[in-house]
């Protein structure tokens, strides 16, 4: 991984997707001068750094992961000159910066693209995947095929206009599939490093990678992955030693080794992530398992084996909303788990006020389901809830029309409010070491069906347990551990003798243990 950050030790990141976040010019569009203007309030719940979703010039058939120019600012968000000021004015409020990375594919209306097109050969040709022969698809991935006088199909990640960029495959088995060191795939590896050199000059503080683990190809193993980061790590901490770099991967033992400080444990794959939060019966709903979700983090903990930070959002742009499986106590109970584990933790926006998925909206910017997660930020009881003084038919996405919908200034003035709460467990993860980001875990139970979870999170002489209760019975944990001060409580209070806690239903508590 890259040197120790210093900040990341008590980072608490705030995603912000852009086009919902806060709107200056009524367009319906939120915009960087938005963001701007709402760093104070991001500050003020507790949270020092920021992830910001893609905000480059894009198609934006995929909401600007379809990357049209990596040195634009898009301009419905606003211009270069906007999103430097905001790095300013978040660092002079001890705020980092992230911004999203998409360095997989970008959209067909990329220059680079445009030129890969054309039959006769250009510095461009090898920047993307073709096959030899318009009559052969890539075996295992989608394709372009037709659009252009280039004889060969194009391979693509996700969606169709998204051409996958070049970075090599790690066991070439076809005439197309070029090498790892090959003119094109290293010169595609140095155009993204441009990318970079470009941004961190003007003043963000490093990354957050988008599927950061899938960039070269016929990878089972992640070798060639590791080893292309390896490469750009090395590049960072020649020219920008503080850069930090998180990724989208869910493989902390390949992420970290190659060179990022943090990834995600993802909604998808193996980690079981959703067992707690978005699933028929999640845990924090109080009938669910976590069992399972433990022992994942476990393994990958250990994997990790202290070198890096794993990463639990509340949510993000991808998927459902947490106030759609959890609400009340059982949210704020959540949110003590997300605010008492190892690693960063990350809200996203709008979740500290259990901001609802808007049902039935139909797809905008390739969102399809996700599309209700994305609806505005919801600020205040006025016009479009705050967001935008435009006329409610150009928002980019409708508000939330339920009349009860959660707002920021209610809830600030709400004691409380699950704000009040968030806001809460921030400054009581900052006022504790065992509870930041590099403190060490122990769990003590796992979750079970009908079980509490229970951990001990410890850093040099400092030990705290957090007992997380979201089933309707009271629970009885057994421990020789000898109770201190309660530091944090939801819901009633926990029976306390000697050898054995009773966590009350429905509740939450952090106690300092001698």
């Amino acid at each position: 991984m890259g040197k120790r950050i210093q900040w990341l030790e008590d980072a608490v990141f705030y995603e912000i997707y852009p086009q919902s976040f806060k709107d200056t010019d009524a367009d319906g569009i939120g915009n960087i001068n938005g963001i701007t203007e709402k760093l104070p309030y991001i500050k003020g719940l507790g949270c020092n750094a920021i992830w910001l979703n893609p905000c480059f010039d894009s198609p934006f058939g995929d909401a600007g992961y379809d990357v049209s120019d990596y040195y634009k600012v898009a301009p419905r968000y606003g211009s270069n000159d906007d999103i430097v000021k905001m790095f300013e004015e978040a660092h002079k409020l001890g705020m980092h910066v992230l911004l999203d990375l998409v360095p997989g594919h970008t959209s067909w209306k990329h220059p680079w693209f445009v030129e890969s097109m054309k039959a006769e050969k250009n510095e461009y040709t090898d920047r993307y995947i073709w096959t030899d022969s318009i009559w052969e698809s890539p075996e295992g991935y989608g394709s372009l095929r037709g659009i252009s006088d280039r004889d060969g199909s194009c391979l693509v990640n996700f969606f169709t206009h998204q051409p996958a960029l070049n970075y090599g495959f790690y066991k070439p088995d076809h005439s197309w599939q070029q090498p790892m060191d090959s003119e094109g795939a290293i010169a595609t590896r140095n155009a993204m490093k441009d990318v970079m050199r470009f941004w961190l000059s003007k003043g963000c503080d490093g990354f957050r990678v988008d599927m950061a683990g899938s960039l070269v190809k016929n990878d089972e193993d992640g070798k060639g992955t590791i080893a292309l980061w390896q490469d750009i790590r090395s590049f960072l901490d020649e020219s920008f030693p503080e850069a930090v770099l998180v990724s989208e991967w869910g493989e902390p033992d390949k992420s970290i080794e190659g060179g990022f400080h943090m990834d995600f444990l993802l909604h998808f794959g193996p980690s079981h992530y959703n067992d707690l939060f978005r699933c028929e019966k999640p845990f924090f709903g109080g009938e669910g398992d976590a069992s399972e979700f433990v022992k994942k983090y476990l393994e990958n903990y250990a994997k990790a084996a202290g070198r890096g930070l794993i990463c639990i959002p509340s949510g993000n742009h991808d998927m459902d909303r947490l106030a759609r499986t959890i609400n009340g106590n059982k949210a704020k109970i959540a949110f003590a788990f997300l605010l008492s584990m190892p690693g960063a933790p990350f809200i996203y926006y709008g979740d500290e006020i259990g901001m609802r998925y808007v049902e039935g909206l139909t797809s905008v910017e390739g969102g399809y389901g996700r599309t209700g997660s994305r609806s505005p930020m919801q600020w205040d009881e006025t016009l479009n809830a705050g967001f935008s003084d435009a006329e409610s038919e150009k928002l980019y996405i409708p508000i939330d029309p339920e009349a009860d919908r959660p707002n920021v200034k209610a809830q600030i003035k709400d004691d409380a409010s699950l704000y009040n709460e968030v806001k809460k467990l921030i400054a009581i993860r900052q006022s504790h070491k065992a509870l930041k980001n590099s403190g060490e875990i122990e769990f003590i139970c796992d979750g079970a069906e009908g079980k509490p979870m229970v951990y001990l999170r410890s850093c040099e002489d400092e030990k705290i347990l957090v007992a997380l209760n979201p089933t309707g019975e009271d629970q009885i944990l057994q421990t020789e551990e000898e109770a201190g001060d309660v530091i944090y409580s939801l819901g009633e209070l926990p029976e306390i003798s000697k050898g054995k806690f009773v966590i009350r239903r429905e509740s939450a508590v952090f106690i300092s243990l001698r």
